[in-house]
């Protein structure tokens, strides 16, 4: 694997769409695509694509395109998916129930380890093959199995207290969906992620749509 220069979060924020668009195309059996072929599929320029994966030392041939296998392979290293990623959750309400149960995480390679609540009314049962634990079993679980993701569903109260717990024991990056931002060091990756944002984001597209009818 390549050694690669600090990156843009805008750049990085594409990979993710990239690698989905070539999983694709494995899966339909093509082996090879120019720029121009995948900023149809992507509505990206074919520019903006070159530009993005020379970021990353550029995996093209002029006249040959793109080799599917290979550019998929290498975005998943980028992304951190050929080792794999464990993963625990904390919180099992709707929304982290519905997370444990999204089949998606495991293909990506995000291994589910552990699921924490302290309602004892959930501690005990099982979700997606996994036993929810106490929450007090935290720190050690963390430490105990190396785990790289905590995944935070749970109210914003108590959201940066246990984001707290996370990093002591030693956690790399955090996964908050807890409607807070949390502050967190610079040796842990934090995605802080605002369903409502996204909805609100196409409320305002709809009525920019509107205006333009």
């Amino acid at each position: 694997m390549q050694e690669y220069k600090p990156v843009s979060a805008v750049v990085i924020r594409r990979l993710p769409r990239y690698y989905r668009y070539l999983t694709e195309l494995l899966s339909h059996g093509i082996t090879r695509i120019s720029s121009k072929e995948l900023s149809t599929k992507m509505h990206v320029t074919a520019s903006q694509i070159r530009q993005d994966l020379n970021c990353f030392g550029g995996f093209g041939q002029q006249g040959y395109g793109y080799n599917v296998a290979s550019l998929h392979k290498e975005i998943g290293q980028i992304l951190g998916l050929d080792g794999g990623r464990t993963m625990i959750i904390i919180g099992l309400g709707n929304l982290g129930k519905a997370i444990a149960g999204y089949s998606s995480f495991s293909k990506r390679g995000f291994i589910l380890k552990g699921l924490f609540d302290v309602n004892e009314n959930v501690i005990g049962k099982e979700i997606s093959g996994v036993t929810v634990r106490n929450s007090a079993e935290l720190e050690d679980f963390v430490k105990e199995n190396n785990i790289d993701i905590g995944v935070l569903a749970i109210p914003k109260y108590a959201a940066q207290d246990v984001a707290n717990r996370l990093i002591s024991a030693g956690i790399k990056g955090i996964w908050n969906f807890s409607h807070m931002e949390i502050n967190a060091p610079n040796n842990v990756a934090l995605e802080n992620v605002h369903l409502s944002d996204s909805l609100m984001t196409l409320s305002c597209k709809i009525g920019r749509i509107q205006k333009e009818e």
